[in-house]
């Protein structure tokens, strides 16, 4: 799952992206509303949190605006204003939850699974696709009730496969999935672990379509992936407007 955290306070953004990193996520900081809504562009978000006080617009103000622009993934306010009439306000803006500061990690983490799970087609607790079974708030995924040892990236690759089955998603929207800004990622970093997760999951479930992208379902694979020669790449820079922090730091590999 990508999220979006829209937070100025440093201690409280560095705070939330570990704790969402650590919980399997890829996290987006922006500090600013402007850099907010430039980063909106981007279609890989799952969910946003979105703080109310900004030092260039007010929360309720860009939300508006971003509402105004067009559809928007699910957003979560993540704000200190604990009165009644702030959390209607946001409510009616467009928000589609609120959680007052100070807040249970616990609490957030499976909130935002929530709100991302209703914005899908299939809106239950797991995903699941013939006999694969994936629930990416344990991060547990299982093929015929038989558990799948998946590294971190694998799991969020089938994470974000098996959310729509059937749909080709490219390279890089799955790059922009798995990765936060500023991680530094081998240039086909993405193609290995489809790789290993074809492999683990054994043949007829992640199919390429050559030229196009990759899909999981449950049928004779359309196309053999083609060959990438091995290079470096980095994922995308935050929106200009303004310095933010990245979510995570370091190689393109499984150790975080």
């Amino acid at each position: 799952m990508k999220v979006l955290l829209v937070e100025d306070d440093v201690s409280i953004g560095e705070g939330v992206v570990a704790g969402l990193s650590a919980s399997g996520m890829a996290v987006d900081w922006v500090q600013t509303g402007g850099q907010a809504l430039a980063a909106l562009a981007n279609p890989a978000y799952s969910v946003v949190v979105l703080d109310l006080g900004l030092p260039d617009i007010d929360g309720l103000d860009l939300l508006r605006q971003a509402r105004h622009k067009g559809p928007l993934p699910p957003v979560l306010i993540l704000s200190a204003r604990n009165q009644s009439q702030h959390r209607v306000t946001g409510l009616n803006l467009g928000a589609d939850d609120y959680l007052v500061k100070p807040f249970d990690f616990d609490e957030l983490v499976a909130r935002l699974h929530a709100l991302h799970r209703r914005s899908l087609p299939a809106s239950g607790a797991l995903f699941t696709l013939a006999e694969l079974t994936v629930d990416p708030l344990r991060r547990e995924a299982t093929r015929g009730g038989m558990p799948l040892a998946l590294s971190p990236k694998e799991f969020n690759l089938l994470s974000a496969l098996i959310e729509q089955p059937g749909v080709v998603r490219s390279l890089s929207w799955l790059e922009d999935r798995l990765y936060a800004w500023g991680e530094e990622v081998a240039s086909n970093a993405v193609q290995v672990h489809l790789h290993h997760l074809k492999r683990k999951l054994g043949e007829g479930w992640v199919h390429n379509i050559r030229g196009v992208g990759y899909k999981l379902a449950r049928q004779p694979a359309d196309a053999e992936p083609e060959e990438t020669t091995p290079g470096r790449s980095q994922v995308s820079s935050p929106p200009s407007g303004g310095l933010a922090q990245r979510g995570r730091s370091g190689a393109a590999d499984d150790t975080a």
